[in-house]
């Protein structure tokens, strides 16, 4: 948009000038008066040749006259009629990006690696030859995770839609406590995407699989909504024993079972290598339940949740989740040394020596009172989380 001050004696050249040259018309708003003192307004769409036209008798009036017509503002805008605009194909692109990038975050994409890699792992340990990867095994891998990956997001925005004022404080850059998602579409993400999981593990037809997800739907409700005997996450131990079950014993055996039963058409059986995954993963729920509450103590104990990093302090929570994956790295070394594959011996015990070895040396290192620090190190232990889950099919 130009606008000019025009007074009677010589037109200004620039910025109206260039306006006239880039388009074929221009938006004129003009004020004034006439000779006789009445004034006058209007505005209008003008073809170039004619405001040059009109410009100049203006000018020649004012110059005569003395008085006339004196312009008081113009306000020009450009009308190109045959010249085609620049296209910004970044103005497309970047509504869609942003979409994504919060779709991104409201998914908690850790929990969404994790939850992946659990289910690829424990759906190998029901491999006994190569011939068991086939195209029928990855189509069962793909019927199991699907599902899966969509109640795991309906768990997660679930716990963001109560906690939208915890999160304020705790975790602003989420898309309901940063404002970016309205209450209303944060409700319609999390429904449509349980209706899809059901609707997924239903039309599967695998019964291990779908127990999967209803008792997943039944402790994740249970755990965030905030409902007269609900809200689980209030309680530590309660909260605790939520994920452990999820992440330690219903991932571990439904899948297996799906794969070994559904899948393979096998029988029953617990392996050694299931058995060690189930107990493993069981500390590691339990450290992961611990220490994801260590960077958000503030904002819990503003709001009464009353987690073991609010009870007994950061520094204590923080040491004890270390020490139960050391416990469970020697656990793990010791299982796998007394395996009779030796390729197996091999790997577990180096695996889990260095993994154990990183996780101290690192520890040593970290300033517990940093918040910042301490929400890297939670990061950090997902890391391990996902490692160990390369690991586990290796247990033989």
């Amino acid at each position: 948009m130009d606008s000019l001050l025009l007074r009677p004696g010589p037109l200004p050249s620039r910025p109206f000038s260039a306006a006239l040259l880039r388009g074929s018309s221009i938006r004129l708003n003009y004020f004034g008066k006439t000779s006789s003192g009445s004034c006058i307004c209007t505005s209008g769409i003008f073809h170039r040749s004619l405001i040059n036209s009109n410009l100049r008798h203006v000018s020649g009036r004012s110059a005569k006259h003395g008085r006339g017509l004196e312009l008081i503002r113009v306000n020009a805008s450009e009308h190109s009629l045959g010249e085609p605009q620049e296209y910004d194909s970044s103005s497309f692109w970047k509504p869609i990006l942003s979409l994504l990038n919060a779709f991104y975050r409201f998914s908690r994409p850790h929990t969404i690696i994790g939850t992946a890699l659990s289910i690829v792992s424990v759906s190998l340990l029901a491999v006994q030859n190569l011939s068991d990867i086939s195209p029928l095994f990855l189509t069962g891998l793909l019927q199991a995770i699907v599902p899966a990956l969509f109640m795991n997001i309906y768990i997660v925005g679930l716990n963001q839609v109560f906690d939208i004022e915890i999160d304020k404080v705790n975790k602003p850059t989420l898309p309901l406590a940063s404002g970016e998602y309205s209450l209303r579409t944060g409700i319609a993400i999390v429904s449509t995407f349980a209706v899809l999981s059901f609707a997924g593990g239903w039309l599967v037809g695998s019964w291990p699989l779908f127990w999967a997800l209803f008792i997943s739907f039944i402790l994740g409700t249970a755990y965030s909504t905030n409902l007269p005997f609900l809200r689980w996450k209030r309680s530590a131990v309660v909260a605790a024993m939520c994920i452990l079950a999820v992440r330690a014993v219903i991932v571990q055996l439904a899948f297996f079972l799906h794969m070994q039963t559904f899948v393979l058409r096998r029988p029953t059986t617990f392996s050694r290598p299931l058995i060690f995954a189930t107990a493993f993963m069981s500390f590691f729920s339990v450290v992961i339940a611990l220490f994801k509450d260590i960077p958000d103590i503030e904002g819990d104990r503003i709001f009464g949740i009353q987690s073991f990093s609010v009870r007994l302090g950061q520094k204590r929570v923080f040491w004890i989740c270390v020490f139960l994956l050391e416990m469970a790295y020697t656990v793990a070394m010791v299982i796998g040394a007394i395996s009779p594959c030796l390729w197996s011996k091999f790997v577990t015990v180096l695996g889990h020596a260095v993994l154990a070895s990183i996780l101290w040396n690192r520890a040593k290192s970290l300033d517990v009172m940093n918040n910042s620090t301490i929400t890297s190190f939670y990061m950090f232990i997902w890391k391990l989380f996902y490692a160990e889950y390369l690991l586990i099919p290796l247990v033989r």
